[in-house]
């Protein structure tokens, strides 16, 4: 069982202040407001719950927990790999590897664990189990994370105001938790996404001007 301690760790590895550049970033979202796809707050929970359900979100949970499970740097070189081939743009690759690298330099400094450059969900995975976290919990955490962080893109830029976007990240908490669950018995087998509709905003996003986020 975790401590409070442990507690408060997992909460600072998935603060906005955790230095992986995550504000940066959109995962095609821009790309949707811009073409008019998201106007409302509705319009923001509907796209959301799509990405959770049945794109990243789900595909980052199931790598975290394969991450978490690995017991050889070969085995999680091989996840790391999997989750590259998995991205669906050039930008969410960049995304992944980026937030990733940032993660592990500031863990490996912070905690010192092994400074081994991998993508962000595997590298949480992975450094969750060194720290003997709950991985229920660190998976629910890192979705939440990950859901927040888009709203706040969107409060910046359909724009949406502060309130409509706290009242959409607890619509999709529930969900955070649901997928973290689901995912229990996953394996990379499991690997798939059909929020087309993200992947090609993500994918269009490439060529996307003028735009304020990386991804």
């Amino acid at each position: 069982m975790n401590t409070e301690q442990d507690i408060l760790t997992m909460a600072q590895w998935f603060s906005p202040s955790f230095p992986v550049g995550a504000f940066a970033y959109s995962h095609g979202l821009e790309t949707a407001i811009q073409s008019g796809a998201i106007v409302t707050a509705s319009d923001l929970q509907c796209w959301l719950s799509d990405v959770l359900i049945h794109g990243s979100g789900r595909n980052d949970c199931i790598l975290l927990r394969a991450a978490y499970a690995s017991t050889s740097d070969t085995e999680r070189a091989l996840i790391h790999e999997t989750a590259l081939a998995v991205a669906a743009s050039a930008e969410r690759l960049l995304e992944t590897q980026l937030q990733g690298a940032a993660f592990c330099d500031t863990t490996a400094k912070v905690w010192d664990m092994d400074g081994q450059h991998l993508c962000y969900p595997v590298a949480v995975g992975a450094a969750a189990a060194q720290m003997q976290f709950d991985v229920d919990l660190v998976a629910m955490l890192y979705l939440h994370s990950f859901a927040g962080n888009l709203v706040s893109a969107a409060v910046r830029a359909v724009p949406l105001g502060q309130t409509d976007g706290q009242s959409v990240l607890a619509a999709l908490t529930p969900l955070c938790d649901q997928i973290a669950g689901a995912s229990r018995l996953a394996s990379l087998d499991d690997l798939n996404s059909t929020a087309f509709l993200s992947d090609i905003a993500a994918m269009k996003h490439e060529t996307l001007q003028p735009r304020i986020f990386r991804s």
